[in-house]
């Protein structure tokens, strides 16, 4: 009987796992186990070993039938394994996740067919910046100018970076493959060239607008189009419009930050707008017609009789607009029932004369008040 241990259990995955699923696995333990971050560990080399024989049969399909149907005894001798120098025998998708596990823990890159580095661009750096609108501009919406600065191509040398037009020259370093490579136990790890950065290339005769870098720095000027119903702090992602990438590379992104002003008058809440509208006692007792601002002008509302201080009255469809495109909010009154100050001779006689008919039919909750107050001392 074979003493190897089940393939799915070491990868610990069932039996008719998908092939994503049984990458995912061992991904996960070669990350965790890899030579190269365990150095001189026995035990995660063997473990990194095992895991490596088992994703590679499991994700060969002719290979994971026949260990599906005879187990161990159907793929002895098929899978080469780590043994005998003769390292796996159909790299298939397991060549995918080494050359990514490969980048991830040594920064390294794959390689063309030819042999040489592949060389990319370098991508660009995103940017962010802040831009002040009114709560009027916020609720509305505007389409504004934003001066920003950002690197952009350099036109001297058209983004190579050498000057003349002199093209750059194949890096010593590395011979123009762009990494480095070095002996790690059964492995040849690479990791980028540090004299090119990886490219494979080397300038020479830097430009000398830009030091060999290909780009300068220049203020620009954008139209931001910020949609109604926007809010303080919430940002717009502006693609394409952050550094220019590195010798083709693409551009970064550029992040604006909104930073709405206060109003004198309005406060927002989600898409309601808040405001606070004094009236009279005589308003507040009889009722009235009053006009009321709103952020697209004024608008009349009826106050009823006998309103107190503190009513929230609503006006609909007087708020925000939803930046989901559905629906407005709402205006919200706050109804304050103003005390005057400095009364006249004649306004005072009026109150006085007013408060010796005043009666619990008038004043509601001052009797209950006192009703209340009577009680708790009995």
């Amino acid at each position: 009987m074979s003493g190897k241990r089940d393939y799915y259990d070491i990868l610990g995955v069932q039996k008719g796992t998908s092939k994503d699923e049984i990458k995912k696995a061992y991904r996960k333990i070669a990350m965790q186990h890899h030579p190269d971050r365990n150095p001189d560990n026995k035990e995660s080399e063997a473990i990194f070993k095992e895991a490596s024989v088992a994703a590679d049969v499991l994700l060969n399909d002719e290979k994971r039938t026949k260990y599906d149907q005879f187990g161990h005894a159907g793929v002895d001798g098929s899978s080469g394994g780590f043994g005998g120098g003769q390292g796996f025998s159909d790299f298939g998708d397991l060549g995918d996740i080494f050359g990514d596990l490969f980048g991830d823990i040594l920064g390294g890159g794959r390689r063309s067919s030819g042999g040489r580095r592949r060389s990319y661009g370098k991508p660009g750096a995103d940017l962010q910046t802040t831009m002040n609108i009114s709560f009027k501009e916020a609720t509305f919406g505007i389409e504004k100018e934003l001066k920003i600065q950002r690197k952009v191509v350099c036109t001297a040398c058209s983004g190579s970076g050498s000057a003349d037009g002199a093209g750059p020259s194949t890096c010593d370093g590395c011979n123009g493959y762009g990494e480095v490579r070095r002996q790690q136990g059964f492995f040849t790890m690479a990791s980028p060239c540090p004299k090119c950065r990886g490219t494979g290339q080397i300038i020479t005769n830097p430009c000398k607008k830009c030091n060999g870098d290909g780009r300068v720095s220049k203020q620009v000027t954008l139209e931001v189009k910020v949609p109604a119903g926007i809010d303080d702090g919430q940002r717009l992602k502006l693609a394409g419009e952050g550094d220019s990438g590195v010798k083709g590379g693409q551009s970064g992104d550029l992040y604006v930050i909104i930073a709405v002003d206060d109003h004198e008058f309005f406060k927002r809440e989600e898409y309601d707008v808040m405001c606070t509208v004094p009236i009279s006692f005589s308003q507040a007792a009889l009722g009235a017609t009053i006009e009321v601002p709103t952020l697209s002008g004024k608008v009349e509302m009826k106050i009823p009789s006998g309103t107190q201080s503190g009513k929230k009255m609503r006006l609909k469809g007087k708020g925000i607009n939803k930046l989901t495109g559905y629906g407005i909010g709402d205006q919200v009154i706050d109804i304050q029932v103003e005390t005057p100050t400095k009364l006249c001779s004649e306004q005072e006689r009026l109150f006085r004369e007013l408060e010796e008919y005043s009666n619990k039919s008038c004043n509601p909750m001052s009797v209950g008040f006192l009703d209340k107050v009577k009680n708790l001392f009995q």
